[in-house]
């Protein structure tokens, strides 16, 4: 038997595998390259002389080996995440807030549940939603209104602030059932000319499909604006117009068959979500923890998400 050493890289490896259902997905929550998760994969079962998984299933289906290492992950891991949370606690205090501004009409589909998972995490800190839609978020922590910014750009040249990357969607266009353009296999930017184009009243470099198909094509469809995404698909589905939505936020009316979704481009369109904070707040460790719980209950809970 190998001596290599069991390590809690390992615990989460399996973990993570167990999560996300594949050895592609579980890189991605681990930050590694499918190699090297492979890899630390292969040295466990080096070290036990059994496979940990069959290779061929999807979502994995653990051996009996697996599986008990998979019962110690899930006995050790949170009493170590725990007690790392409790030296943060005892080096900064206890006290705290946590404000977060967000741009996107659709954010609260996944933040609510991300921060419900950081609620149980730090019950001490004050968790609080900045009142309304802000088309500036990163101003409001220049102003000390918020703590942190869910935006969709970074800027480079804001040097007082840091960008954490969240996790990256796809984008996809939404007709009416038996619309012209639901044959096509994917929508171009001139497929938008003369549609009625709905969409929150935000400003247009907000919008990801305007930002990057329909404004760089000179394409300016006439619009229509709705605050509620669910007003936005009775529109699309009466046929009063088209839209674009992330696939996450619109999935389960797809498929009710309530509308039609088509790719926008041949390799389709992708938006990106960032957490914006201060520089000098960077450090406070609950900080850090509510980007690594939003990135990992976004990857595990939504369809069409990939990690930046």
């Amino acid at each position: 038997m190998s001596q290599s050493i069991l390590e809690l890289r390992h615990l989460r490896t399996l973990q993570a595998l167990r999560d996300s259902g594949s050895l592609v997905r579980a890189a991605q929550l681990l930050n590694l390259t499918q190699s090297a998760l492979s890899h630390q994969v292969k040295l466990l079962e080096d070290r036990y002389g059994a496979p940990l998984f069959e290779r061929k299933s999807v979502p994995p289906q653990f051996s009996a080996t697996g599986l008990r290492l998979l019962a110690l992950a899930d006995a050790v891991l949170p009493q170590v995440e725990d007690a790392e949370r409790d030296v943060a606690r005892l080096l900064t205090g206890r006290g705290g807030q946590l404000r977060i501004a967000v741009e996107c009409h659709t954010c609260f589909d996944w933040l609510m549940p991300a921060m419900d998972a950081f609620r149980h995490r730090w019950p001490e800190v004050e968790l609080d939603i900045v009142s309304g839609f802000h088309a500036d978020p990163v101003g409001l922590l220049h102003q000390d209104r918020a703590d942190v910014a869910i935006v969709s750009e970074v800027d480079a040249d804001d040097t007082a602030v840091q960008f954490h990357p969240l996790f990256a969607f796809e984008i996809q266009a939404l007709l009416a059932n038996g619309h012209a353009l639901a044959g096509r296999s994917h929508l171009s930017a001139q497929d938008f000319a003369g549609q009625t184009l709905i969409t929150y009243p935000v400003p247009d470099d907000m919008l990801d499909l305007v930002r990057q198909v329909l404004e760089p094509a000179g394409v300016r469809p006439p619009r229509r604006t709705t605050e509620l995404t669910v007003a936005m698909l009775q529109l699309v589905a009466s046929g009063r117009g088209v839209a674009a939505l992330p696939v996450w936020a619109v999935q389960g009316y797809v498929d009710r068959g309530y509308v039609t979704a088509r790719p926008i481009g041949p390799q389709g369109l992708t938006g990106r979500l960032y957490a914006a904070c201060l520089q000098h707040t960077a450090d406070r460790p609950w900080l850090a923890d509510f980007v690594s719980v939003t990135r990992e209950s976004s990857f595990l809970s939504l369809k069409g998400v990939a990690l930046l």
